[in-house]
């Protein structure tokens, strides 16, 4: 079965998406730890990001690192933290999380639940500014 994030890249659901390409997409968590909240995922679904071939994995963080300047000019932050969990979905995904304190990383604290007008609010500003 499908990841949920193969569904999104597959439209089957919806996404609120920041930026792709032919190799990669990068869209907003719909449970973000703190606002702008974005993941980032090859579109090749693998498990995990250490059996990802050298190549993609580089494609990977090259990505991430365009979301992130984009996310860093739109989103009042110190700096664009970066996580690689792994255990919540089979599917590897970076995490890009606008931080102001270390606290804004802390994967135990609840997530936010923003509505869906604001998700695609905060896509919108994001993807202006590639």
């Amino acid at each position: 079965m499908a990841s949920v994030f193969t569904r999104i890249i597959n439209r089957e659901i919806p996404g609120h998406i920041v930026a792709e390409d032919e190799n990669y997409i990068a869209f907003l968590d719909i449970m973000p730890l703190v606002p702008g909240h974005v993941l980032v995922v090859p579109k090749k679904e693998v498990d995990y990001i250490f059996d990802l071939d050298n190549a993609t994995l580089s494609g990977l963080t090259c990505f991430a690192k365009n979301v992130a300047t984009a996310m860093k000019k739109v989103i009042p932050c110190r700096r664009i933290g970066v996580a690689v969990i792994g255990l919540e979905v089979p599917h590897v995904h970076i995490h890009l999380v606008p931080m102001n304190s270390m606290d804004d990383l802390n994967f135990t604290r609840p997530k936010l639940k923003p509505a869906s007008e604001e998700l695609a609010r905060m896509a919108e500003k994001i993807r202006g500014a590639f």
